[in-house]
């Protein structure tokens, strides 16, 4: 019975933890990402990769982190079957806000990601 009780329990406080991470995260998207990458997160084709439904996000999560932390994937990438080759501008998020701001893309516009991104995972990809 406490088993259950501890895993309801820790489920509850999760959830509520990654709506918060995502709230802030939507507020960091508006203020730094929508100009290129759009309100809709479709971005602009050719020019800035869409984030909503992307296929290239979600395959690659780890890069998406480091390029968000560390300013943008040198190179062309394909996304939903597009080629981008364009460099995103640093930011200067710490490693919270990226937790955040990633969390939020994750989760809008008809993606859906269960984990939560965390300020210690993203620590930890940088410091490999």
């Amino acid at each position: 019975m406490r088993f259950i009780f501890f895993l309801f329990f820790s489920i509850v406080i999760f959830s509520q933890e990654k709506e918060k991470s995502i709230d802030r995260g939507k507020n960091l998207y508006e203020d730094l990402c929508l100009r290129c990458h759009s309100p809709d997160g479709n971005g602009v084709k050719g020019v800035y990769p869409p984030l909503a439904k992307s296929d290239f996000l979600f395959t690659h999560i780890k890069e998406s982190i480091i390029a968000v932390k560390q300013g943008g994937i040198e190179g062309e990438i394909v996304v939903n079957g597009v080629v981008y080759d364009s460099q995103m501008e640093n930011m200067g998020l710490y490693s919270d806000e990226v937790a955040d701001v990633m969390n939020y893309i994750l989760n809008s516009w008809g993606n859906k990601y269960e984990k939560m991104i965390t300020k210690e995972y993203v620590e930890g990809l940088i410091n490999k």
